[in-house]
């Protein structure tokens, strides 16, 4: 179960039943296509079967949206099968990474959508000079179909997965991106694909209307304009940097002649309440926060009843679990935020298992998209971006020649 609440006040829903209207065509229809991923992900399911425990390790070339959702789910979840990200060129991380890998024990993904981005193009090449392969078995290519990167494979022989063309890169963690990988490792996809399908029906076809309430106070909030996600465990630092792509990526654009975006912050509490809490409580009030907390923690640990001299002011917490403790520091949190009437809402997961997982990450995607209707935009292009990478081309090219 998975439960989202709202610590400010809601509005009549006739005010949002516009913006309802238009997520709900977006759905319909089809050009938007990670709506659709929790049904189309079936498909492909029993190829991932077949290749489960021939390998020690999953080596997962990608960057931005072919890799942070897939790393977001994996390190919340505890694998067999270890996954190793070569997810930036930063050459001491490839060299140290690359340097323990046994190369017929391992699996490597190649993942790009467009299937020329020239991180993972360029890990490929390293690994490609470093182990000089006879045949390309142990070798996955997942990317668009018809992409130049497919064109190659077929002409190898290596096995490729596509992406739907209408599914944007940071929306599609639920697609092959993800599930490819995390299936191989031996993660329960269709259990991930329940959850996501469990969400959208939830919040498309039922009647609850949190997320839009939600998408709209945020989005409209006079002042605030940085939201917080404060995560109450370290098995969700990485879902922070999921989330990070996903809000900066989809709603930081231009409209017309005007700039908007809300800008997304990643916290781990209870680590952070010792150093961010502090601007968010006594700093400008620009910023609203989300809480997200586990009703189950793995494992059960207690506070031993012991006292040590002279910090005996410690032992009020004495015999109460760590998962007491830990979502109190959470609690108390939202208490004092609330005390400085900062707008804040708090997801509660029963626990961090595959269905829950596809339930929470289908719940962001759906919240950006309902956010970025909201700011009047497109939410699934990445212009700013665009121009990044042609600058760098161009610049590349120049100091070669």
């Amino acid at each position: 179960m998975v439960v989202n609440e709202l610590k400010f006040p809601r509005l009549d829903l006739e005010n949002i039943n516009a913006y309802a209207r238009r997520m709900n065509d977006e759905l319909k229809d089809g050009k938007i296509g990670y709506y659709h991923l929790p049904k189309f992900g079936e498909e492909i399911i029993p190829k991932i079967a077949s290749l489960k425990g021939k390998f020690k390790k999953v080596v997962l070339i990608g960057v931005g949206g072919s890799s942070l959702g897939v790393k977001a789910i994996y390190e919340m979840l505890n694998l067999d099968c270890e996954m190793v990200f070569l997810d930036n060129l930063d050459p001491f991380s490839i060299e140290e990474k690359l340097a323990n890998l046994v190369f017929d024990e391992s699996l490597f993904i190649l993942s790009s959508k467009s299937g020329t981005t020239i991180e993972p193009i360029s890990i490929y090449k390293i690994i490609l000079a470093k182990f000089n392969p006879k045949t390309y078995e142990n070798f996955i290519v997942i990317t668009d179909p018809q992409s130049k990167l497919e064109e190659y494979a077929k002409l190898h022989n290596i096995t490729v997965f596509n992406i739907p063309k209408n599914v944007g890169g940071r929306f599609s963690v639920l697609s092959a991106i993800g599930l490819v990988p995390l299936g191989i490792c031996g993660g329960d996809v269709s259990a991930l694909l329940d959850g996501a399908n469990a969400c959208k029906k939830h919040f498309m076809d039922g009647k609850d209307d949190t997320i839009l309430q939600k998408a709209y106070h945020y989005a409209t909030h006079p002042n605030a304009k940085i939201n917080v996600l404060f995560s109450y465990s370290d098995r969700l630092k990485s879902f922070n940097d999921w989330y990070v792509q996903l809000w900066a990526e989809s709603l930081g654009k231009k409209r017309g002649y005007k700039r908007v975006g809300l800008t997304p912050v990643g916290l781990v509490g209870s680590k952070d309440q010792h150093s961010f809490l502090q601007l968010i409580m006594e700093g400008v009030k620009d910023k609203t926060v989300t809480f997200i907390t586990l009703k189950n923690h793995a494992p059960s640990l207690k506070v031993p009843n012991l006292t040590l001299e002279n910090l005996s002011g410690c032992d009020f917490v004495n015999e109460l679990s760590l998962d007491a403790v830990f979502n109190a520091q959470a609690n108390s949190t939202m208490q004092a935020l609330l005390s400085e009437n900062i707008s804040i809402d708090t997801i509660n997961l029963d626990s961090l298992d595959e269905w829950h997982i596809g339930w929470f990450i289908y719940y962001y995607e759906l919240l950006t998209s309902a956010t970025g209707i909201m700011l009047g935009i497109n939410t699934y292009d990445q212009p700013g971006v665009e121009v990044g990478k042609r600058i760098l081309k161009n610049l590349l090219s120049k100091n070669k020649n």
